[in-house]
């Protein structure tokens, strides 16, 4: 005896997952420290400023003592976690999500998102006008005022973004193991070879890991309010 024939036009496809959200505490802790920070940074506040100068001034003297590691130091910083590359990446993850997945707001949420992080870093930079450290044998250089650090925000704002897709997307226990390893060494790596390379301070750094986080949770809390 067949089975009676049901329609597939009255079957509702099945609920779809919800998707992954960083907890409040992700978004309102880095927020509130953000804001904090920037104030300390933009009126100088003396502890803060003499903590970020003895911090510079040791990690300098190494820098000055180890050429070999300060080249390995401007070699990573250049190219390997420069903004540019982060940006890069991005857009190669953007055209893969149009392309392989059909995922074309994902896409465009993505770029943006890296977009408006570097135009924050630009507005930030312009406002506080912050001056880079001036050391009497240099051993690189940089442009632009510092706070915050371009290169730190960037890196986390890139890993906390590509981090957040592929737990979207169902990553094995390995791959993401693999990910948060390598993006925890790019964000603290980055971060430390700004200092090592004396241009930039500590506090430059730390203001630009908080808000590359802030913007990544805002960005992915926007993403889940649109329904494709």
């Amino acid at each position: 005896m067949s089975s009676p024939h049901v329609s597939p036009v009255g079957l509702e496809p099945p609920p779809r997952p919800p998707e992954p959200r960083p907890p409040a505490a992700l978004l309102g802790v880095p927020a509130v420290c953000s804001v904090l920070l920037l104030i300390l940074v933009a009126t100088k506040w003396r502890p803060l400023t003499g903590l970020d100068r003895d911090i510079a001034s040791a990690l300098h003297r190494w820098a000055v003592d180890e050429p070999g590691l300060t080249q390995t130091a401007r070699i990573l910083t250049d190219w390997v976690w420069d903004p540019w590359a982060m940006r890069l990446l991005c857009g190669a993850v953007a055209l893969l999500l149009w392309y392989r997945y059909a995922a074309r707001w994902t896409a465009v949420w993505l770029v943006v998102t890296c977009a408006a992080g570097a135009l924050v870093q630009q507005v930030l930079k312009a406002a506080v006008g912050r001056p880079r450290p001036v050391w009497p044998d240099p051993v690189d250089t940089a442009h632009y005022a510092a706070f915050p650090s371009g290169h730190a925000m960037t890196a986390a704002l890139t890993c906390g973004l590509l981090l957040w897709l592929l737990r979207r997307h169902g990553a094995g226990r390995a791959l993401w193991g693999w990910a948060v390893a390598l993006a925890v060494l790019s964000v603290t790596g980055v971060g430390l070879t700004r200092v090592w390379l004396g241009v930039h301070w500590p506090t430059d750094v730390l203001g630009g890991w908080l808000l590359g986080i802030v913007t990544a949770a805002v960005a992915v809390r926007v993403h889940g309010r649109r329904r494709p």
